[in-house]
């Protein structure tokens, strides 16, 4: 009746801590609200979208007022000396007609609005990856840690069972110091495991601004679905067209053929429409205490002749950070598409890793028993039993690390196909215990 007491009041306890423990939708979010990387690239959207609003501005009217308040002294041979103050305004209207460069600043305008809208959707995919990926680290520490702690009272076990067998004289003290040696070691990586999940909890604390709590934890057996489509070179195509940081390089080409265009309208001639109203008062020496309005509208171009090779330097300058701009679109394209092929392998040979390792799971279960059974029976010595506990503690830690990195995979694939979003995330969350 005790022992049915105390297992209810455990399994309790543990459904209130999964109930407490934040899952991975939940890291995000806070992610979403405290890290500075994303925080920085939101800002820089708002930035960028302001160039649009810039670029139009050349199209639109400018409109100016200006004034002045004279203190004057007339001084005239023929007449007696006097001083009078002087006011005026004007106010002037320009509307360009034909200015290239305008134009061409005005295009560059919405295209530096795309681009930042590019960065900023990369931003987002990289703050998922890098959510998933340390979470999932936080993880795998934890699983280390406990299988350490797990082997350690094993090896506690077997060094007791060995120091009583020396004691009635059925083992040697080789035995015993084996047994000792192994506990010895499993502190030694208790400690090291500890310090790494310490600092796999500060990594993700500096993502989501606030120290980690009890974390959700994958499923026991969860199944792990392969990529689709299940070709790489799908994958790698939509790498090469929709990966963000292609598209961004491709923006930045159209950008730099733009700049060209821009630079070459230093040789065009330009044409406003000018508008002007002038009020002064007095209006002129002759005059005194008049006032006088003068309006006047019209047009006015201008023809630039030469101006130092400034404007041919400029056109040589832009069409070099055009080749540029093509070769960082290709680098760019370069490195998606080995990102998708690195990723796809990751997913494909961490799900056959799984499925390795899950069965090396059962052989060294089984192993682990029957060294246990032999060792009892005198047909197996203690660091039989001792290497078969370390084989199995060992195999799950590195499935559990496997599982991780092939999720992780899973969403590193998407980013380098442009296609990941929050659901992808939801999807990897829904594989977590609740």
């Amino acid at each position: 009746m005790r022992n049915s007491v105390i297992a209810m009041l455990l399994a309790g306890a543990l459904v209130s801590l999964n109930a407490h423990a934040a899952d991975l939708l939940q890291v995000y979010r806070d992610a979403l609200a405290s890290d500075a990387t994303y925080a920085s690239a939101r800002a820089a959207l708002t930035a960028g979208e302001e160039q649009a609003v810039q670029g139009r501005a050349g199209l639109l009217p400018s409109v100016a007022l200006s004034g002045a308040y004279t203190r004057n002294n007339l001084d005239i041979s023929s007449l007696p000396s006097s001083t009078y103050n002087g006011n005026g305004y004007t106010l002037s209207l320009s509307q360009p007609l034909f200015r290239a460069a305008n134009w061409e600043q005005y295009q560059e305008g919405k295209l530096s609005v795309a681009a930042s809208e590019a960065q900023f959707a990369q931003a987002q995919q990289d703050l998922i990856v890098r959510v998933a990926q340390a979470y999932f680290d936080v993880l795998a520490a934890q699983d280390a840690l406990a299988s350490l702690q797990a082997q350690k009272v094993a090896i506690t076990e077997q060094l007791a069972s060995a120091k009583r067998n020396f004691e009635v004289g059925t083992a040697t003290i080789t035995d015993t110091h084996e047994a000792q040696a192994r506990y010895d070691l499993a502190v030694a990586q208790e400690i090291a495991a500890r310090n790494d999940l310490e600092i796999k909890r500060t990594a993700l604390e500096q993502i989501t601004g606030k120290a980690p709590g009890e974390l959700a934890t994958l499923r026991p057996g969860v199944d792990l679905k392969a990529p689709e489509p299940a070709q790489l070179d799908p994958w790698v195509q939509s790498a090469e067209q929709q990966n963000y940081g292609v598209v961004g390089q491709q923006l930045a080409l159209e950008i730099a053929q733009r700049e060209i265009k821009r630079s070459r309208a230093g040789h065009y001639p330009t044409l406003d429409l000018v508008a002007s109203r002038s009020h002064s008062n007095p209006s002129s020496v002759s005059a005194l205490g008049t006032s006088a309005n003068t309006s006047s509208i019209g047009v006015q171009w201008a023809i630039p002749l030469f101006s130092g090779f400034a404007v041919t330097s400029k056109v040589r300058q832009s069409i070099a950070l055009e080749d540029k701009a093509r070769a960082d679109l290709e680098n760019a394209r370069r490195v998606a598409a080995q990102s998708a092929r690195q990723s796809y392998l990751g997913v494909t040979s961490g799900l056959a890793q799984v499925k390795a390792l899950e069965a090396a799971e059962v052989s060294s279960q089984s192993s682990l028993e029957s060294n246990r059974l032999g060792y009892q029976v005198g047909v197996r010595i203690n660091i039989d039993v001792l290497n078969a506990q370390q084989q199995l503690y060992s195999t799950r830690s590195e499935l559990a690390k496997a599982r991780y990195d092939t999720l992780v995979s899973g969403l590193r694939l998407k980013a380098a196909a442009g296609t990941l979003k929050e659901d992808d995330l939801v999807q990897v969350n829904a594989l977590l215990k609740r």
